[in-house]
């Protein structure tokens, strides 16, 4: 009896208890991880340091990424059956590369050059056994169709890109965390709209894993971080969600989102993007120095300059990110070059907008009722 539900099931006919339950089990894992991380850390003294660059005066422990690791592990080995096995399977064994690279970092440091190794490898792994790549850009820029080879590195340059990005912007609590929840949670979006339950479970998983990370991190008293670990693994995923999204829509024209698919996933990773193309900017051009070098020029540290605490910096950037990505869907019908010009002009100013007031006020150039 139990083989023949187990063969006649299809998670698509029950989908809203099927995601629902892929959430619940994640968060639930992930909720059970979190004291004996907490304990463990102590124990063992796992903590991050206060640094010269650090927003944080006390001793934190940053294992939060094994717990976010354990709660999807837990999710695709429990339903990862009724899905896409093959997919699943490679997403765990790249989501395990970076897991023991991230937690080697974390406790030993990691040299750069190791971890961007591994990064290829995981990334490796998914394009070439799995044939999930970005085949085209629906026309943006001229390019519809890529030549495979051409497919494999653009893809892979997006993972590594993305990646990282989510692992520069892990700077005040709750930033890179949230940001991961609302991509997650927006893929999870597009994911049902297309019918692709396989992303779908794996996406509302994670937001179930980040939630009670999330709790955690925004806490004053049992405060938990990321750390590599996290940021790498919320990262690869974010870039798997976009590269998915991005090379299954290029193979079907009648899709919702043909016209905007890179300009959607643009758009739901443009902050972390953003900031680290300014900061690699910053670091090259104006102090001639390595673009990965560590300084405090990221935008979170100016939203920290200008007198924001970390939580009201995480809640600004967040809002402006739902924001952006709302704007984006609501213009996915036009052509997809002005979609593209309207998402860098619109984004690059919400994200620049306080700085601008900011500026305004100091020149005293703005009304005297404007002025705080």
């Amino acid at each position: 009896m139990i083989k023949e539900l187990l063969e006649n099931f299809n998670p698509l006919d029950h989908q809203a208890f099927w995601l629902f339950g892929a959430a619940f089990i994640a968060m639930i894992v992930s909720m059970s991880t979190f004291p004996a991380i907490f304990n463990i850390s102590e124990a063992k003294h796992l903590m991050d340091e206060p640094g010269e660059r650090s927003s944080h005066s006390k001793k934190t422990p940053n294992l939060g990424g094994v717990g976010i690791y354990i709660s999807l592990v837990v999710v695709i080995t429990l339903i990862g059956g009724a899905l896409d096995t093959k997919i699943l399977m490679l997403i765990l064994g790249s989501l395990t590369i970076l897991f023991f690279l991230g937690l080697k970092d974390d406790l030993l440091i990691l040299s750069p050059r190791k971890k961007l190794f591994g990064q290829i490898i995981a990334a490796m792994v998914l394009i070439v056994f799995t044939d999930t790549r970005i085949i085209g850009l629906s026309g943006l820029f001229g390019v519809s169709v890529m030549p495979y080879w051409l497919s494999v590195g653009f893809t892979l340059f997006v993972y590594i890109l993305i990646i990282n990005a989510y692992n520069l912007i892990d700077g005040v609590d709750g930033l890179a965390g949230s940001l991961a929840l609302i991509a997650s949670a927006a893929f999870a979006f597009i994911a049902i709209k297309t019918e692709d339950i396989t992303m779908a479970t794996t996406a509302v998983a994670t937001v179930g894993a980040l939630i009670p990370f999330l709790r955690l991190n925004l806490s004053k008293n049992k405060k938990i971080f990321m750390g590599d670990t996290g940021s790498m693994l919320v990262g690869f995923l974010v870039a798997f969600y976009s590269v998915r999204f991005i090379g299954t829509i290029q193979g079907n024209p009648t899709s919702l989102f043909f016209n905007s698919a890179p300009v959607m996933a643009l758009s739901i990773v443009f902050f972390p993007l953003l900031d680290t193309f300014r900061i690699f900017a910053i670091r090259l051009l104006i102090f001639k120095k390595s673009p990965f070098s560590a300084d405090k020029n990221h935008l979170h540290h100016r939203f920290l300059d200008l007198g924001f605490s970390h939580r009201q910096t995480t809640s600004f950037i967040v809002i402006l990110n739902v924001m952006l990505i709302t704007f984006s869907y609501t213009i996915r019908h036009i052509d997809i070059h002005f979609q593209f010009f309207l998402l860098i002009v619109v984004g690059t100013f919400l994200y620049s907008s306080l700085f601008i007031y900011n500026w305004l006020v100091v020149n005293k150039w703005l009304p005297e009722f404007l002025r705080p």
